[in-house]
């Protein structure tokens, strides 16, 4: 049984289209451990999106934290973005969850990455809102394997501002230190998708000149020890 027929047996209902769309992000994954496809997420994903999005009130987002738990910190000289966290349940996250769902069974299939669940939430930047250059897996964490992100922002101009920069691995320079060459610039255009390794890709948000929507999520394998259960938030 081919692999495309191992991955239709756990997500019925999946298209064609669909099951294309999922093997041109794990080729990227595996080729370079990113990948950037722009205006890729399913239309009826995207428009469902949109939707929940108009049902949120402003009060409901809040100051984007820096960490988690105990060294969770709001740091405005770092992050100014706010957040909302998309919840299993909530009338309108199903279809992205869903499909978030189905991409996680097809990246376990073809590239055996043990992802385990998979959490993300609505970031919203005001005009001046940035995010400074970071990692998305937290110092002394490993479990979030695999970030995503996508954009819900029609007729993005490139004079707008509030690109994504993502760095590639250091490279040692005469003074002694490293620093990150910038491997690409991604427009926050409608139904773009970029996904990349959490640990690998150090990434930050360019100053934004307009309202800016994403969701940004994290596939994560069991970090759960004894009684203490992971993912926390």
């Amino acid at each position: 049984m081919s692999q495309t027929e191992l991955s239709a047996l756990a997500m019925p209902g999946a298209s064609p289209a669909d099951f294309e769309l999922y093997e041109q992000i794990a080729s990227g994954l595996e080729r370079d451990g990113y990948v950037v496809l722009p205006g890729a997420l399913p239309e009826v994903v995207a428009n469902s999106l949109l939707d929940y999005l108009a049902e949120q009130e402003q009060a409901d987002f809040h100051r984007a934290a820096i960490g988690r738990g105990l060294d969770e910190m709001r740091n405005s000289f770092v992050r100014r973005d706010r957040i909302r966290w998309i919840e299993e349940g909530e009338a309108g996250s199903e279809t992205w969850l869903q499909w978030a769902h189905a991409l996680r069974v097809y990246l376990n299939r073809r590239l055996f990455l043990g992802l385990f669940s998979f959490e993300s939430h609505f970031s919203f930047y005001q005009p001046g809102d940035f995010y400074k250059k970071h990692l998305d897996a937290f110092r002394g964490e490993s479990n979030r394997v695999l970030s995503l992100v996508t954009y819900l922002n029609r007729g993005w101009e490139p004079d707008q501002g509030g690109e994504l920069l993502i760095y590639g691995e250091a490279s040692g320079e005469g003074n002694g230190r490293e620093s990150e060459k910038e491997l690409l610039t991604v427009q926050p255009g409608f139904a773009t998708l970029v996904l990349f390794l959490s640990e690998e890709f150090p990434h930050e948000v360019r100053p934004t000149r307009r309202e800016r929507f994403a969701v940004a999520g994290w596939y994560r394998v069991n970090g759960s020890v004894n009684e203490a259960i992971d993912p926390p938030r």
